[in-house]
């Protein structure tokens, strides 16, 4: 058979005695300390915290609304351009329509110019005239 367990002892372990010659140190006293200061708050953490968020939110508020502002501007000027560029090609229709030979023609009798009988023309490298030069009578 296996031995039995002994039964453990709650009573204290005996002191070894003290060598002779040597003096036993007195115990120290026992005295009462403060409880530690309570730490920090984390209020301060958090309302930087909340502050930091606050403050990129409204960054992103305003970002946004300044590019909204833009996108319309752009619009606006996209509009704009659109009509200029109307008024563009309709000013050019009528430069092609006053420059086509006809209307020249109509133009210049309201003017009260009257068309040369005989084409004349100068060579300016030695002044000479070639053709006939003769001039415009009242009736054409």
């Amino acid at each position: 058979m296996s031995p039995q367990p002994q039964p453990q002892s709650f009573a204290p372990a005996p002191r070894p005695a003290a060598a002779p010659g040597r003096t036993r140190a007195p115990a120290p006293r026992l005295r009462l300390v403060r409880a530690p200061q309570s730490t920090r708050t984390r209020a301060p953490f958090v309302i930087v915290c909340i502050a930091i968020l606050v403050g990129a939110l409204l960054g992103a508020l305003v970002l946004n609304t300044t590019m909204a502002r833009g996108s319309y501007e752009a619009h606006d000027l996209q509009i704009e351009l659109a009509t200029l560029a109307r008024t563009e090609q309709g000013l050019s229709t009528q430069l092609l329509a006053h420059k086509a030979p006809g209307q020249l023609a109509a133009s210049a009798r309201a003017l009260g110019m009257v068309p040369a009988p005989e084409l004349a023309f100068l060579r300016l490298s030695d002044g000479a005239i070639l053709g006939s030069p003769t001039p415009a009578g009242p009736a054409g």
